[in-house]
């Protein structure tokens, strides 16, 4: 176990929806530095728990505790006011708005002077900035005034990736970062989530893709059937054993995640 501070630990979080118990006394901690990837089958409860994280829903019970502090997250402005950034599989993306408009879409900087009382938008500061960002992350985007429908689906995720981070999040949260991507989009995706943790971040990854999970995890939490049967460092454990929790076949077990 580490003596270090979790960015975010949840400590007995149950959540039910009528007589469906979506999550049952869960503990899970993400601390910074590392991608925690979060599976499980379908149903076993890590969309209800991405969404407790992200002020979508509230817990029935339990605690949630960010940097050491309990906090309460009644709405997704709670959780990005504490500093964490969810990225949902849909990605929320204007195709007809190029990368910068994408980036700074409902946070838009007004240039000062005058500009600031006729509200003229400061183009320059935000392309720079949105430049110096996907630089930091090595973002593989040539043109920032490329229309976003025009961009591959790696590209795409990179960008709303890039978005989340505007705000300097603490936390970041992908749901499936690479479903629908090819071999080498992929790739490019998961060297982003890397780097992310490089830079201090605290990453959690919601994946059914087990390659790609032991590709670019640090540890992995195993949900069934809304309970926390297994957390693992990825370097102690194999796909078989994953798979044999995810599915009821291997029992409940603790591989040694902090």
């Amino acid at each position: 176990m580490s003596d270090r501070t979790a960015v975010l630990a949840l400590e007995g979080i149950s959540k039910s929806f009528g007589p469906v118990e979506a999550l049952a006394d869960v503990d899970f901690a993400a601390y910074d530095g590392e991608v925690v990837a979060l599976v499980g089958d379908n149903g076993a409860g890590k969309s209800t728990l991405v969404k407790t994280i992200a002020g979508i829903h509230q817990a029935d019970t339990g605690r949630i505790l960010f940097e050491g502090s309990e906090v309460t997250i009644h709405s997704p402005s709670d959780a990005a006011g504490l500093g964490i950034a969810v990225v949902y599989q849909d990605l929320a993306l204007c195709d007809n708005l190029d990368v910068v408009e994408n980036l700074y879409l409902g946070r838009e900087r007004v240039g000062d002077g005058p500009g600031t009382l006729t509200r003229q938008l400061d183009e320059r500061a935000m392309e720079k900035r949105a430049f110096t960002l996907l630089e930091r992350f090595a973002v593989t985007i040539v043109n920032l005034r490329s229309e976003v429908g025009t961009l591959s689906g790696g590209q795409r995720q990179q960008v709303a990736i890039a978005r989340s981070l505007l705000g300097d999040p603490k936390l970041v949260v992908l749901d499936e970062p690479t479903a629908a991507l090819g071999v080498r989009q992929t790739a490019t995706v998961l060297e982003l989530v890397r780097r992310l943790a490089e830079d201090g971040h605290a990453v959690i990854v919601i994946s059914h893709n087990l390659n790609d999970v032991f590709a670019v995890a640090d540890r992995i939490v195993v949900l069934r059937l809304g309970r926390a049967v297994g957390d693992h460092r990825a370097g102690d454990t194999t796909h078989e054993e994953i798979v044999a929790e995810i599915t009821g076949g291997g029992g409940t077990t603790n591989g040694g995640g902090r």
